[in-house]
Parts: structure tokens; C-alpha cells; sequence
């Protein structure tokens, strides 16, 4: 807005203001036909004249047109427009369908304009006048009350019109009021003070109010602010940091130093990251190389190793880290050359894995590594560290579970509570080195290695109240909370909520302890039915595969085996082989209920994934492929023919757990577009064999061919697949008659 408009502006507020009194700007601004934001911008101003106007704060409820309702003022409303449609002599329905719309031709008959005749539409009564249109426009120019509320109302629902508050300022004479303003000046200056100018000046009064502007500067990201206080506590727990910059490792450092074997899935492409160019390393130390490859060969060091032919070029392959651990490995190589001493530790660098991208997880992080070699350490040191080291974090809710990773035994996985999930979430792993891998290095036998590896992002997640790893990490970053956060954060003393929360988390460790304990007496009377299954399954869903395993249960395993179901009228309609194959086993297995070696009941229930459970006080098995692999187990351990998993040997099994668990992610997820990419890959194991891991029927064929039978677009199903389908159907031993709708 220029000067001379704005001043021109408040002149004509004073003047009117002299002449009426006091207003509203709404009206005012209507009455002018002037935009009423301008309006208020200009009072404003007036505002710093020193009680020349007042004002008060005014709302008021309105009528407004939407989008839509602007489209009919111009264009007539959708039933004049599709009654304009059409002829004298009508049109198609079809037709009319096609160039209106669906509610205008509903409006048009129901207001008599158009009737239908044989599928023809031809013209009726016609309409003087479009009445929507008109009362529209009455709105439009702020004329609503021609409009009757019975008329509002209805356009109201057609989300024609809504309501709108409008905030405008009434505007009255302040006790020095006048028309003949004089300028205000903003700032004193040295001539005004000079020449005693500013004696007969007005100046703009100071707003000791209004903030000031922030100088620019940085600011500290969260994930930077953890990652210092976090290397603090090592330092101040006696800890070394380790050198970490080498993003990119051999498979050598990678895993086969940490005793894992070559055939592991983590190093398949789908979870690390392998380099094209330079693709190998060739500098190991040989001495240390050959006592790996014999380790992981032939055993050693009390150990039997995985027993398979140790390949020097797969040890030579390139990667993206996957861990830091490989550093650790590093050191302690490099401590044992130098002769043994107790030593502490750490490192906080960015490490890569191939993940799916979700709230919790990146593919690329900052793993916080920690590691004490010294003489005799056992598991109860590490808890006791990991306890102090989350304790100076301010992380005291922490919960270990037992876990399994090559290179520890025992081993445990680390969980703090997130209480911006209100759940548990993983923070890291941890163990003991076992010896296969510390011994080859040339360490003592008496020396016990304790490590961990956490991630920087999550607890600082727990920290900041973060729920979205992506909102801290990545394009999604809001730099306004890197801006806001403060430097220093201090805790606050416990609220009443919070301490309510303690007590809270105090009776539920309580009532999880008794229950434990309950458990343990349902455990101890429940040791004679052991064999007691419960499969809970969704019956929209029905697990085809589980039929299959269990048919091969009952007829090759030397035990006996009880299946039982309860279907009534309740369930979904399911196929009519589940339903026959369930009830005809129901009624066999009724008169010997409990008897048999192995008891397997079905419970139908809005579960989600398949889950099987035990009457004793094992843990549930969770997920169809789950399931499967346990029930191909159990068929194996009691056949002496069967050969459907892990008597296939240790690299088919490897084959088969790695295509199971790209089934388990087809069979978790609606996404079409993962589906297709999904099932690509399995169709590219297809491609030289019959069935997914050579010429015989797995574990993984009768996973991937339930599947197949759940999927509801079957268009996305590659050639290869189809075929293994057809295969698979014409094979004894699955349902002959199921094939793709």
C-alpha cells in the first residue's frame, strides 16, 4: 500500500467517524467496497496516534460460499446445467450420465424437470428459473437474509455455503480526536535534538511488549546434543574411543572375523550394502586368516565351527559397514598382538544396512558401540554397565531379553520404554564374545570380552519425545525444532501424572512378576499336556499352509496327532476344502479327545496373524511362516522320510528361511506395488527348478503357496509362479482342487 492510499485511507476513516460516530470496519469496508483486511491495517496505524480512536474486538458469524458454491453462481447449478442437456426429443441415460453428473440428474428429476422414459431422459416440467443459482448470488453479495433457513440449510448439507467468523474491530473517537492528523515520527534523531525540533513533534509510542529479533546463529541438532553426552559418560566411565573412519569394510573384519558364517542372510545384498567398485580387499593378516577359516571349517577351541568349505573370496568381498563391531574386532586383534591388558572401548559412528524404511528404522544410523576385555567378566558385569551407562542418560526403564547373534553367547537385546509410543522399543543388543572369536585372535583364555551396540536415534527419540525416527533424520527434518530446542536440558521435577505413571509402572512389574509366577504353577500342573496346541487364526484369512504341514504330520510322523475345530454359523464363509478338511478331523478326533502324542485346536478369532500357542509356558509362535517352520520341525523329528526344512542342510535351509521370510512379508502387507516386488524375487528363484530350492516340495513351497491362495489381485503374479501354482496342485500332497480365482 502506498503512502498517499494509506493516508487517503485514514482520512476517510476520521471523516466518516466524525460524521456517523462509531462503526464496525466489517461494515465499513462493505459500505466502501474496500478489502476489509486494508480496513483494520489502517486503524491500526491510527492506533499509534496517542488516543486519537479506540477500538474493541468484534466477531460475528457469516455465510460464505464454497468453491463449489462459486462455481454455481457463474455456471448455474448441476441440475440446470444437465437439464439444459437435454433435447426435446431426450438422450440415452447413459449419455446424460456422462456429460452431467449424477447428483444434478437426481436433483433434475426429483424437481420434476426431467422424467425417464425406456431408459431415454426427456424433458418435463421447465424451469422458469434456477433458484440455487439465485440464492446463491444473494449470498454471494451478503444479502442471505433473502434466503430462507430451511433453503440454508439444505445448501449447508450440499457443502454449497458454510459459516464463517469474521473478527473486525469497532472503531470509536478517542478523547483527542481530530481529523487533521499530524505525522508521527519514529525515531529521534541528533538534528531534531539540535535545533529543539523535537519539542513540537509527536513520536510513535515505544512497544515494550513486542519481542525483539533473534540474533542468527546455529543451533544444535538433537542427534548432536546426545551423541556428546553420550561420549561424556563413556569418557567419564573410563572409556577409549576407537578410530571409525573406515565407512567402507571387508566381509573379512565385517563377519568372518566376528564368527559369522559365510552363508548368513544378513549378507545377502537385500541387507548390506556391497561395493561395485573397489569390490575386493586383498590385505589381511595370514596368520589370523587361517586360524578364522579353520575355526568357522573345522572347529576349534573346544568348538565344532559350522563345519562348511571357508571361501577366501568371500572374506575379500567390500561393504558398507553394517556395524561398528567390525572396528571392535580391530582393536582387540590389535590388543592381543601387543600383549594383553584390561581395556575399555567405545565408538559413535554411522554404520548402513539395506532396511525398510518405517517409524524406527533407517537404512543408514549411528551405532553407539562399547567394549570391556578383561579377566573373567560375565553377564551380570554387562547388565550392571549397561545399567549405570542408561542410568546417567536419565533412562532408567529397561528391560533384557534374551537373543541370539554368531558372535555372543548368551546374548541380549536392550529395551527402554517410549513414552511417546507408550510402548517398548528395541535401544540395542549386547553379549559376551564367544570364544571361536576372541581366540583365534590370540587372547587368554581367561579373557572374557563384554559389548553392546545401541543406536544414537532412538534414545534420543525417548529423549526429545520423538515418535518418527524420519522426523529426525532426512528431508523431513522441521528445522524449526532444531531451532527451538534448547541447548541445555534440564529434567523437571516429577509431575503428579508423572509420579502417578511410577506407580503405575510399579504395579505392573508387580502384577507381572505374580503372574510369572502364576504361570510357572500353570507350567508345572500342565507338564502332562505339553503336546497341546492352540492355533489362532483369522478366518477371513485361512492359512492353507497349516492344513498341508499338518496332513503331512498325521501321515508320515510315528506319533499320533489330534486336529479339532469348533466351526459354527458365526464364521465367514470359508473355502469348502478348509471347512470339509477341519470338521471331517473334528469328528475323528472327538472320542480320543487328548489322547494323541500331539492335540492341535483351532480358534477362530479377528486375530490378524496366525499364533500358536502352548499349554505349557513356552513362548507363542507368531506369523504363518512362523508356524510353518515349526510344524516342518516337528514332521521332520518324527519322520524318518520327510525332508521339508532343516534336513535339507544348511545351505538349503539358509535358501528356505530366506524365502520364507519374503513370504512373511507378503503375507503382512496390502501395498500392492511391495507385493509385485516381492514376488519378483521369489519368481527369480523359479527360474532353474521346479520348486523354490531344488526339485523336491520345502517349507518355503508350501508358505509361498498359501500365499498365492490369500492374494487378492492374482494379476500381479508372475508367469514362473503361475506355473509353480499349477505344479503345486497337481502335487499329493496340497489341495488339488484350489487354484487362482
Amino acid at each position: 500500500m502506498g503512502c498517499n492510499e494509506e493516508m487517503s485511507l485514514n482520512d476517510r476513516i476520521l471523516q466518516y467517524l466524525e460524521s456517523v460516530g462509531g462503526f464496525d470496519t466489517y461494515d465499513f469496508a462493505q459500505k466502501i467496497k474496500e478489502d476489509h483486511v486494508k480496513i483494520v491495517g489502517a486503524v491500526k496505524s491510527l492506533l499509534a496516534y496517542d488516543e486519537l480512536v479506540t477500538t474493541e474486538n468484534r466477531s460475528r458469524t457469516l455465510w460464505a460460499l464454497t468453491p463449489e458454491g462459486n462455481e454455481f453462481v457463474n455456471e448455474g447449478s448441476k441440475e440446470m446445467r444437465v437439464f439444459k442437456l437435454v433435447p426435446s426429443e431426450g438422450l440415452p441415460i447413459a449419455q446424460v450420465m456422462t456429460q452431467g453428473t449424477k447428483i444434478g440428474f437426481n436433483k433434475a428429476v426429483a424437481n420434476g424437470w426431467l422424467r425417464v422414459e425406456k431408459g431415454i431422459v426427456k424433458p418435463s416440467n421447465a424451469p422458469t428459473e434456477d433458484t440455487v443459482q439465485i440464492h446463491l448470488d444473494h449470498i454471494f453479495k451478503n444479502c442471505s437474509e433473502k434466503v430462507s433457513q430451511a433453503d440454508k440449510d439444505v445448501y449447508k448439507k450440499r457443502k454449497l455455503i458454510e459459516q464463517v467468523i469474521v473478527n473486525s474491530l469497532y472503531v470509536d473517537k478517542g478523547e483527542k480526536f481530530t481529523v487533521e492528523l499530524q505525522k508521527v515520527e519514529n525515531d529521534l534523531t541528533a538534528e531534531m535534538i539540535a535545533t529543539g525540533a523535537w519539542k513540537d513533534l509527536v513520536f510513535k509510542p515505544y512497544n515494550y511488549n513486542s519481542m525483539g529479533t533473534l540474533p542468527e546463529g546455529g543451533h544444535l541438532h538433537p542427534l548432536l546434543k546426545v551423541r556428546a553426552q553420550i561420549r561424556q559418560i563413556f569418557l567419564e566411565m573410563g572409556f577409549t574411543e576407537m578410530p571409525t573412519n573406515n565407512y567402507v569394510e571387508s566381509s573379512f573384519w565385517n563377519f568372518d572375523a566376528l564368527f559369522q558364517p559365510q552363508q548368513h542372510p544378513a549378507r545377502e545384498a537385500h541387507d548390506t550394502f556391497f561395493l561395485s567398485e573397489p569390490a575386493l580387499s586383498h590385505q589381511f593378516p595370514r596368520d589370523y586368516l587361517e586360524q578364522v577359516k579353520r575355526v568357522h571349517s573345522r572347529g576349534g577351541f573346544g568348538s565344532q565351527g559350522y563345519g562348511y568349505e571357508w571361501q577366501e573370496e568371500e572374506a575379500q568381498k567390500n561393504l558398507l559397514r553394517t556395524h561398528t563391531t567390525a572396528v571392535s574386532a580391530r582393536m582387540l586383534y590389535k590388543l592381543a598382538k601387543e600383549g594383553f591388558r584390561p581395556a575399555k572401548y567405545f565408538s559413535i559412528d554411522r554404520v548402513f544396512r539395506n532396511e525398510e524404511l518405517d517409524a524406527t528404522h533407517l537404512a543408514e544410523f549411528q551405532q553407539v558401540e562399547g567394549v570391556i576385555a578383561d579377566h573373567n567378566l560375565t553377564l551380570g558385569n554387562l547388565i550392571g554397565v549397561l545399567s549405570e551407562f542408561f542410568k546417567k542418560m536419565g533412562m532408567d526403564q529397561l528391560r533384557f531379553k534374551p537373543a541370539y547373534n554368531p558372535y555372543t553367547e548368551p546374548s541380549m537385546e536392550i529395551f527402554s520404554y517410549h513414552n511417546g509410543l507408550g510402548k517398548w522399543i528395541e535401544v540395542g543388543n549386547s553379549g559376551v564374545f564367544r570364544p571361536e572369536m576372541l581366540l583365534p585372535m590370540g587372547l587368554p583364555e581367561d579373557v572374557n570380552v563384554i559389548a553392546w551396540g545401541l543406536s544414537l536415534e532412538r534414545p534420543t527419540m525417548i529423549k526429545y519425545g520423538i515418535d518418527n525416527i524420519r522426523d529426525l533424520v532426512g528431508p523431513r527434518v522441521d528445522l524449526q525444532m532444531v531451532y527451538d530446542n534448547p541447548i541445555c536440558r534440564l529434567d523437571k521435577e516429577p509431575t503428579i501424572e508423572d509420579k502417578a505413571r511410577s506407580v503405575e509402572d510399579t504395579w505392573q512389574l508387580l502384577s507381572f512378576q505374580v503372574e510369572r509366577m502364576k504361570n510357572e504353577i500353570r507350567r508345572l500342573h500342565s507338564l502332562v499336556n505339553q503336546s497341546r496346541h492352540i492355533i489362532c487364526v483369522d478366518p477371513s484369512t485361512p492359512p492353507y499352509s497349516l492344513l498341508v504341514l499338518l496332513r503331512l504330520v498325521k501321515s508320515f510322523a510315528s506319533k499320533t496327532v489330534s486336529v479339532e475345530t469348533n466351526l459354527h454359523s458365526a464364521l465367514p464363509l470359508l473355502s469348502s476344502y478348509f471347512n470339509y478338511y477341519l470338521s471331517t478331523d473334528s469328528r475323528d478326533t472327538q472320542h480320543g479327545k487328548g489322547s494323541a502324542d500331539f492335540n492341535f485346536s483351532f480358534v477362530w478369532k479377528q486375530s490378524g496373524e496366525v499364533k500358536l500357542s502352548f499349554c505349557s509356558s513356552q513362548r507363542d509362535i507368531v506369523g504363518e511362516v512362523n508356524v510353518c517352520r515349526y510344524l516342518a520341525r516337528i514332521a521332520e523329528e518324527n519322520s524318518s522320510t520327510l525332508t521339508l526344512y532343516e534336513r535339507k542342510g544348511e545351505v538349503k535351509s539358509s535358501q528356505i528361511d530366506e524365502c520364507v521370510d519374503i513370504i512373511h512379508s507378503l503375507l503382512t502387507t496390502s501395498n500392492r506395488e511391495k507385493q509385485s516386488d516381492l514376488l519378483k524375487r521369489v519368481d527369480k528363484l523359479l527360474v532353474a527348478s521346479p520348486f523354490i530350492t531344488g526339485s523336491s516340495v520345502s517349507v518355503a513351497d508350501i508358505c509361498l503357496w498359501s500365499a498365492i491362495n490369500q492374494l487378492s489381485d492374482i494379476d500381479i503374479i508372475p508367469l514362473n509362479i503361475r506355473k509353480f501354482f499349477v505344479r503345486c496342485c497337481n502335487h499329493p500332497w496340497f489341495a488339488p482342487h484350489l487354484s487362482l480365482n
